[in-house]
C-alpha cells in the first residue's frame, strides 16, 4: 500500500515536471530563431519608410522618471498585439540594465524609481508578433544611460 502511494506521488511529480519543462521549451522556441537563442528580427523591406525611436528620460518633479519614446514611421497598435506583423506598427519593449521590464503601447511611461548607480534604459520597436524591427541588420532601438545618486530617486 505504501509503495503504491509513493509511486502515485512520483508519477504526479514527474508529470508536473515534464509539463513545466515542455511549457518552458515551447516559450523559448517561439521567441528564438536558432539553437543559440538569438531573437528573430523583422527587417524593414527596401522602399518602406524606416521607423525610428528616440528615448527621452525626464526626472519627475515629485518622484521617479517620465519616459518618452518619440517614434517616426511607426504606430503603436495594442489592438493587434499577438497578430501578424503589419508595416510600421506594433509596440515597444522597455528594458532596464538588459532586463525587459514592460511593453509600451504608447509614447509615455512613468517609472517610479531606478536603482542607485549607472542604469541603462533601452527601448526597442517590435512588430505585432513581438519580433524586434531591424534596418540593415540593426535592431531599431535607442538607449539612454541614467546615473542615480544615493537617495535621489
Amino acid at each position: 500500500m505504501l509503495l503504491i502511494s509513493i509511486g502515485k506521488k512520483f508519477v504526479l511529480a514527474s508529470t508536473v515536471f515534464l509539463c513545466l519543462s515542455l511549457l518552458g521549451n515551447s516559450v523559448a522556441i517561439a521567441r528564438t530563431d536558432n539553437i543559440d537563442g538569438e531573437l528573430v528580427s523583422l527587417e524593414i523591406p527596401p522602399g518602406q519608410p524606416v521607423p525610428t525611436v528616440k528615448l527621452m528620460v525626464y526626472k519627475d518633479a515629485v518622484q521617479g522618471y517620465n519616459l518618452e519614446a518619440k517614434v517616426t514611421n511607426f504606430r503603436f497598435a495594442p489592438e493587434r498585439v499577438n497578430s501578424a506583423p503589419r508595416a510600421g506598427e506594433g509596440h515597444a519593449t522597455l528594458s532596464l540594465n538588459g532586463r525587459t521590464i514592460t511593453r509600451l503601447y504608447g509614447s509615455w511611461y512613468y517609472l517610479a524609481n531606478l536603482p542607485t548607480g549607472n542604469n541603462q534604459l533601452t527601448v526597442t520597436l517590435n512588430a505585432n508578433n513581438f519580433e524586434p524591427l531591424s534596418n540593415n541588420g540593426q535592431v531599431i532601438a535607442d538607449t539612454v544611460n541614467v546615473t542615480v545618486a544615493a537617495g535621489s530617486n
